[in-house]
């Protein structure tokens, strides 16, 4: 029996997910993760703040870089935005080819499970068979509850 467990298949969807990782993907994961974060979101409003108040004279006359409509800012503000989009593209690009991997990892243990209970329930009718005890109702309740299983699963990915 201990070998049986010992011969497992198993296999961890987020290590395999992770050796599919590229530097980019890695890089871009992290841009996108920074910048959809609340300190993000305070640096830029700070900062944004800090530029308008400078700007308009607060702080002196003498210090004005970028004069009203702030010219300079909007240049780097739009910058940033078409930076960050491309970042959270190729992040969401990246966890849709993730999310294919793990549906086929899915697949294919599902498919593993599939065949291991039908080899058990293969050794348990020989070992009724061998006992004299007629199983033959179960196995058509078997039968009856798989049909009933699949027919579900197709009216649900119907409707999906």
């Amino acid at each position: 029996m201990n070998g049986i467990l010992n011969n497992s298949m198993a296999i961890n969807k987020n290590i395999e997910t992770k050796k599919l990782r590229t530097r980019s993907d890695r890089i871009s994961s992290t841009v996108a993760k920074i910048s959809g974060s609340i300190p993000f979101l305070v640096i830029n409003v700070t900062f944004f703040a800090f530029w308008i108040l400078l700007n308009t004279g607060t702080f002196g006359h003498g210090l004005i870089v970028d004069k009203y409509p702030f010219s300079f800012l909007t240049t780097t503000v739009s910058i940033e935005a078409i930076l960050l989009s491309v970042f959270v593209i190729m992040s969401q690009r990246r966890e849709a080819k993730l999310s294919e991997a793990r549906t086929e990892l899915d697949y294919h243990t599902d498919l593993k499970a599939e065949v291991d209970i039908k080899t058990i329930v293969s050794i348990l009718e020989r070992l009724a068979d061998k006992q004299g005890v007629d199983v033959s109702d179960l196995l058509a309740d078997m039968k009856t509850t798989e049909t009933k299983t699949l027919n579900k699963a197709i009216k649900d990915e119907a409707i999906n």
